[in-house]
């Protein structure tokens, strides 16, 4: 196939690119860059690359030219910045899924993969253990609020028009490639560099942490699934901030403190006490499921960014 993935060379597409193009697909990126290029070289010299901003129509439908499927990925991401720029958020969310859905009508593609995120389920109970798709979510920022918005636009062109559609509801994706704006990696890097590692508020809060590996088999396996559907990508493991922190500082070998600092996040809503998701879902529709544990993720990360960097003092 040729697949575009708007917002490609970020984290989670960069990944997602370099597996398609392993696969045999074409594929076209089209990214505003401003935030950085998560590409390789050699997934570079692979793909079309379109640089601009998912609000420009045009491009949009350009870039999307040819293609069998999109996956929109495009997003304004780090809890700092979508908090100190909400309406930018907004805008990218709205008006960028906007377009992404002009294009597969302009083009004749029959389906896109959205990324949300579990971030949509803000406050909500968990019920058995586990946040399940079915659950009526509760958002309370921005970010979260714009991409249930987008969940329901793509269930009114299913219905309406018979556009396919799948949104990916993330749990904490993690792995090569990502910045330290996130927690692993940065929790990483104070670990190799022997500096304090920070952990916010008493460090109770849990996560259900995903490898990047297993977050891009399933946005794979999910190619062909018809109809419009939402979907947890989670790793059914829940996981408290602390142990994820003395979990990297044995990887690392480091001699870190670690101390608890100030939650500012909690002051804009973006802070939950818990988050783990069930895959039930996934596996029913794919036969998938996230396996890789968090143990085994971290010892990835290490032994293919960090082990052998002459610089580590630990």
């Amino acid at each position: 196939m040729k697949v575009l993935i708007a917002g490609g060379a970020g984290f989670i597409g960069s990944n997602l690119a370099k597996r398609l193009i392993h696969d045999g697909h074409q594929v076209v990126v089209l990214d505003s860059l401003i935030r950085g290029n998560k590409l390789d070289q050699e997934t570079l010299e692979n793909i079309t690359l379109f640089e601009g901003d998912v609000r420009d129509e045009a491009l949009v439908i350009e870039a999307a030219k040819g293609c069998d499927l999109i996956y929109h990925f495009a997003a304004v991401l780090g809890v700092d910045i979508v908090a100190e720029n909400p309406v930018e958020t907004m805008e990218v969310e709205v008006y960028g899924t906007k377009n992404i859905v002009a294009a597969a009508y302009a083009n004749n593609i029959s389906k896109i993969i959205y990324a949300s995120t579990s971030g949509i389920y803000s406050s909500t109970e968990i019920v058995d253990d586990v946040l399940t798709e079915e659950l009526l979510v509760d958002p309370h920022t921005s970010y979260a609020m714009a991409k249930r918005y987008n969940e329901l636009y793509l269930k009114s062109h299913f219905d309406e028009r018979g556009l396919n559609s799948v949104s990916l509801r993330f749990f904490n994706v993690y792995g090569h490639n990502q910045d330290n704006r996130m927690v692993v990696p940065r929790f990483f890097e104070q670990c190799l560099e022997n500096e304090p590692v920070t952990v916010y508020g008493d460090g109770k809060q849990t996560r259900d942490f995903t490898y990047i590996d297993d977050t891009v088999e399933a946005c794979i396996r999910l190619i062909d699934l018809k109809g419009w559907h939402i979907v947890n990508i989670a790793n059914e493991a829940e996981w408290c901030i602390a142990d994820l922190a003395k979990e990297i500082k044995a990887v690392t070998q480091s001699d870190s403190e670690i101390i608890h600092v100030e939650n500012e996040h909690e002051k804009n809503g973006y802070e939950v006490e818990r988050r783990i998701g069930s895959s039930k879902k996934l596996v029913e529709l794919t036969g998938f499921k996230p396996m890789i544990t968090l143990q085994q993720g971290l010892e990835k990360i290490y032994e293919k960014n960090y082990k052998n960097q002459t610089s580590t003092p630990c």
